[in-house]
């Protein structure tokens, strides 16, 4: 989790501090006075906490006496010691915070554990200061809860398959709440939706199932279709003689012509198709070397 950046000592401060504190101790050697080492080290002092420096993608509060008088930053800030305090900085880059759900019931009561990670930044840093105390933490906890009441309000087919609605349904509730603080969640993504491992089976072993169903009823329409085929078939075969028995000179081709392969066939076929002498002559032409 991103933490707020608090108040810390600069390094030009510091620099500050030490070229003071040297400056005062070769006067004081010079003249052999110790004043002006005394000067030295509080101005030193003074530097070191007066003078802060704010990044490039910050922003922060001065307060004096308690009273909010304005932001300062990006760059050196100067401020005056006791009288005036710094909030903590405020980063206004976009932001990532990961959330989860754990054994949150869908609609069709089924816990899942549910992953998701907001993108959001600071538009405002007056009003991410002045209206809440850790925006960080408030962040974290209001997605957490949108997360858990989106999940409740739909089923987990939905949930697996509409992923990026439920992302910019979360988003719509979450940038409602965050605006008044002076922050904006730019979008919400659905990392991964987990389910009881006894459920996955039963889910696998159910698709399965339909699978197999599916298949059987193409077979069924298969297989009618080639018996109202063969019914059509036979249909024509009956009105045309002719026409039985050349398919019927064409299957037994079919199936003495490959080298080496024999076929019975009963003597009424051969006589009623006067299939004799063409059995004999492609017999003859099988047994040439």
């Amino acid at each position: 989790m991103a933490k707020i950046r608090k108040n810390e000592v600069s390094g030009i401060a510091l620099l500050l501090f030490v070229i003071s504190i040297v400056i005062g101790i070769a006067v004081s050697q010079a003249i052999h006075n110790p004043a002006p080492a005394i000067f030295g080290a509080l101005v030193g002092v003074y530097f070191l906490f007066a003078i802060k420096v704010v990044r490039q993608w910050e922003k922060v509060a001065v307060l004096r006496l308690g009273r909010y008088v304005g932001l300062r930053g990006p760059g050196l800030c100067h401020i005056i010691p006791v009288v005036e305090t710094l909030s903590p900085y405020v980063d206004q880059r976009v932001r990532v915070a990961s959330v989860s759900a754990e054994s949150t019931l869908t609609r069709d009561t089924v816990p899942v554990n549910v992953d998701a990670i907001v993108f959001w930044m600071v538009w405002n840093a007056e009003k991410s200061i002045l209206e809440v105390e850790n925006f960080i933490e408030a962040i974290t906890l209001s997605a957490q809860t949108a997360l858990r009441e989106s999940i409740g309000r739909h089923e987990l087919a939905q949930m697996i398959t509409e992923r990026e609605t439920l992302g910019r349904e979360l988003q719509r509730i979450l940038d409602e709440k965050t605006n008044p603080w002076g922050i904006t969640v730019q979008s919400v993504e659905i990392r991964d939706v987990k389910i009881p491992q006894g459920l996955e089976d039963a889910m696998s072993r159910q698709a399965q199932a339909e699978r197999e169903r599916q298949a059987r009823i193409i077979l069924g329409q298969a297989e009618k279709e080639i018996a109202d085929s063969f019914v059509q078939a036979a249909a024509s075969y009956e009105k045309n003689p002719v026409a039985l028995h050349l398919r019927a000179m064409n299957m037994l081709y079919e199936a003495i012509k490959e080298k080496g392969s024999m076929v019975i066939v009963p003597s009424s076929a051969v006589e009623t198709m006067g299939l004799g002498g063409t059995l004999a002559t492609a017999s003859l032409g099988g047994a040439k070397p």
